[in-house]
């Protein structure tokens, strides 16, 4: 079974518990399923990844409010600030909320904050990336199955020249421990393969950041000297392509992770070598059915279905299978799985582009 089944399966498999989360036995609405109650959602930031606030927050405040009408969604984006951040999960918590979904900016200090929530009688399910502390459940992606994928499309995009390549890799932050996953996971499939990991350096999701170490890159291992250039996620791929073109390089395949819009359209022109597709729906679905059970005071078994280890804890999960998407994947996954439209990723100016993929 490819992947893009398993995916497919998983997100039938979350709207049928979804379902039975809204309903009683009977099929029939439960009136006193939750009664008026918040989950609040607190997402990390906005200018690196256009995710949260174009997929993730909207789909998880109308699965929400589809489960349960007298629900409400208390929203707050920390633009990227720790401190911001534990304010807005302060604030949740002195409103009486009982269930927070939280993708933390830092997951490294959150164990306090966790601690404190549980203490309140509050429950947190990290959402994306995994908090530190004694979290009520987890909902994500296989993140070192994401690294791998990444390492082996550079592969599939190097060819017969990867045995001589010289590779730059450019991960996320060292704050959020899904980084530290997707690095494990490319080094795995890179290591012995290409001739040698060049220059490795944190962009700290940051495009900015990820343009100025590209340039210390190509300083420290000259033009010719850099044959593809990992880059953990699709923000921080289109500084570093922009970086490569000014310096004069080309055909040095980059690849990301997000199927941001941009990063589509750069498939198509062949600009940029991948991306990595993580179907927002069925994870946002999940996070939303388990915050409706632990408002219900439900176990959540029928959602969390796998185990994630985090020190002594073995926290309830549910883990989903990411996407590579190519040029010539691009119909089959993004179209298809209804993360855009056509007619969206097909403006004039990629309107020929589209028609050689295949995309109408």
């Amino acid at each position: 079974m490819n992947a893009t089944r398993r995916t497919l399966l998983a997100a039938v498999a979350v709207s049928m518990t979804l379902s039975l989360a809204a309903c009683g036995q009977d099929g029939t609405p439960d009136p006193n399923s939750t009664g008026s109650k918040t989950v609040g959602l607190l997402l990390p930031e906005r200018s690196s990844s256009t995710r949260y606030e174009s997929f993730d927050k909207p789909m998880i405040e109308s699965a929400i409010t589809a489960l349960c009408t007298k629900c409400a969604v208390d929203y707050a984006n920390a633009d990227g600030d720790e401190a911001l951040q534990r304010k807005q999960f302060d604030q949740l918590l002195a409103k009486g909320v009982k269930v927070i979904l939280l993708d933390p900016v830092n997951s490294k200090v959150t164990a306090d904050w966790v601690d404190q929530a549980n203490k309140q009688g509050a429950k947190v399910i990290a959402y994306d990336r995994l908090a530190a502390g004694k979290v009520t459940a987890y909902v994500s992606f296989d993140n070192q199955r994401t690294g791998e994928l990444q390492g082996e499309a550079l592969l599939q995009a190097l060819g017969p020249k990867a045995a001589q390549a010289t590779v730059v890799m450019i991960n996320g932050a060292e704050s959020d421990p899904n980084a530290a996953m997707f690095k494990v996971g490319a080094h795995k499939v890179l290591e012995g393969k290409v001739k040698r990991i060049g220059y490795e350096q944190s962009g700290d999701w940051k495009p900015e950041t990820a343009a100025q170490k590209t340039t210390e890159a190509i300083q420290s291992l000259g033009k010719d000297g850099i044959q593809a250039v990992y880059s953990a996620n699709d923000g921080m791929a289109t500084s570093i392509i922009a970086t490569l073109k000014a310096a004069g390089m080309k055909n040095v395949p980059v690849g990301g992770q997000d199927a941001s819009i941009d990063a589509v359209r750069r498939l198509l022109t062949g600009d940029q070598a991948y991306t990595i597709y993580k179907p927002y729906r069925p994870e946002a679905d999940a996070a939303a059915s388990i915050a409706v059970y632990l408002l219900k005071g439900l176990g959540i078994t029928a959602v969390a279905t796998s185990v994630t280890e985090s020190g002594s804890e073995q926290i309830p999960s549910m883990l989903l299978s990411p996407v590579v998407v190519t040029k010539a994947k691009v119909a089959e996954t993004i179209v298809a799985g209804g993360l855009y439209k056509a007619e969206e990723i097909c403006d004039a100016a990629h309107a020929a582009a589209c028609a050689d993929a295949g995309i109408k």
